[in-house]
């Protein structure tokens, strides 16, 4: 996984080690046929989901652009709706040549037009992808995606100031005891995923008043709740300021390797396995330049370089017998076998929970109505002071 340099000794060697490296291709003259042509691609992927030259790491983004010629604009989002709201607003014109949605997705982007089919002619270390994760139920005939990575979601915790007795399940994001210290996903489907697993059903559940009673204790859990948060999520356990949170396995391990007392667990009611995978926006400008760099991405030393910096279990099957998982985030066959993988929803499905989403986001609690009131209460009395001393002197300015 991710590695953690000790000494500044051994920090310098493998830099000197990494600057000098080069890096092995399948076909390095595919990649040559782009160079002098001026191409620009423009990349969109979550944040620090890339090897990235940082600790010793490959520089991914540099070697592409070494070895093709081909300029990179590289920019992060934070959630897959995030990233569907922008699809979304430019889907004649995108202003992105390759994006790395979630399963969930990538399936709804297929059912609405918005992605390219692939030509995999222009992809061939897709044979390097394994093929239970090349054929998912998101992307059943492996047209319009390539997978990149695959991972898994739990709990990351403080043990300083969590409770032993207090862990092994989702209820522990509903525990009165840490109140004002638990993050919550800013995205609906992982939190509604969580809620309803929570309460025994299946995280894609089609069921409204199943949906409904998941809205209810995602509306409890607000008062114990510090914060909606997405990468916010590594400084705040990091730096303790929260002790409780879901997120994503690769992303704790990190957190875990920078403070000491931060442990993590899979809950027992099940959780979610997600495959993340490159993509091409429909009209996409430079289509065969992206298809290199996803190829780029398929290559065995970059795919195991991206693996270990970003600490997310990789789909390629040569990367993936170089490297030692770290038993701590990867998951037992029994805990996989309560594991679900998100699926597109139907349309008006995916409206019930994007409008029960903004009902629990802006839903008050009793507490929180109370301190409301107050300041309402507070704010009027002295509306009201000012408005009778603006007349009193306005009546003696005019006397």
């Amino acid at each position: 996984m991710k590695k953690t340099i000790f000494t500044t000794l051994s920090l310098l060697f493998v830099l000197s080690v990494c600057v000098s490296a080069k890096v092995t291709v399948e076909d390095e003259d595919y990649y040559k046929k782009f160079r002098d042509k001026d191409i620009t691609l423009s990349v969109f992927n979550w944040g620090e989901y890339i090897s990235d030259g940082s600790e010793g790491s490959l520089d991914v983004i540099k070697e592409f652009e070494e070895i093709s010629g081909i300029k990179v604009v590289y920019s992060n989002f934070e959630t897959n709706e995030d990233l569907y709201a922008k699809m979304s607003a430019s889907k004649n014109n995108p202003q992105y040549d390759i994006i790395i949605p979630s399963d969930y997705m990538i399936s709804r982007m297929i059912n609405e037009g918005m992605l390219e089919k692939l030509n995999f002619k222009n992809i061939p270390n897709i044979t390097m992808i394994d093929d239970k994760y090349r054929y998912p139920d998101f992307d059943p005939k492996g047209e319009y995606s390539v997978p990149y990575t695959w991972g898994t979601v739990g709990i990351i915790y403080n043990t300083k100031y969590v409770d032993e007795e207090d862990i092994g399940s989702w209820d522990l994001m509903w525990n009165k005891k840490y109140a004002g210290n638990i993050l919550m996903f800013q995205n609906s489907r992982d939190a509604y995923g969580i809620a309803l697993k929570m309460l025994g059903y299946s995280l894609n559940s089609t069921n409204r008043d199943e949906i409904e009673e998941a809205t209810d204790l995602l509306k409890q859990q607000r008062s114990v709740n510090q914060a909606y948060v997405m990468d916010q999520t590594f400084d705040k356990m990091e730096d303790e300021s929260a002790y409780i949170a879901a997120y994503y396995a690769g992303d704790c391990l990190t957190m875990m390797e920078n403070n000491e007392n931060l442990a993590f667990y899979y809950p027992k009611e099940g959780f979610n396995v997600f495959i993340d995978s490159a993509c091409i926006p429909k009209g996409a400008k430079n289509k065969e330049a992206a298809e290199a760099f996803i190829n780029f991405l398929c290559e065995t030393e970059i795919a195991k370089a991206n693996c270990e910096y970003i600490s997310y279990f990789t789909p390629h099957t040569e990367a993936a017998k170089d490297i030692e998982f770290d038993e701590r985030i990867y998951p037992t066959d029994e805990q996989l076998g309560k594991a679900e993988s998100y699926i597109a929803l139907p349309d008006n499905i995916n409206s019930l929970y994007d409008s029960s989403w903004i009902e629990v986001r802006s839903s008050l609690d009793i507490s929180e109505m109370v301190i409301v009131g107050i300041i309402l209460g507070l704010a009027l009395s002295v509306l009201i002071m000012l408005t009778i001393l603006r007349r009193t002197k306005k009546g003696k300015i005019n006397y």
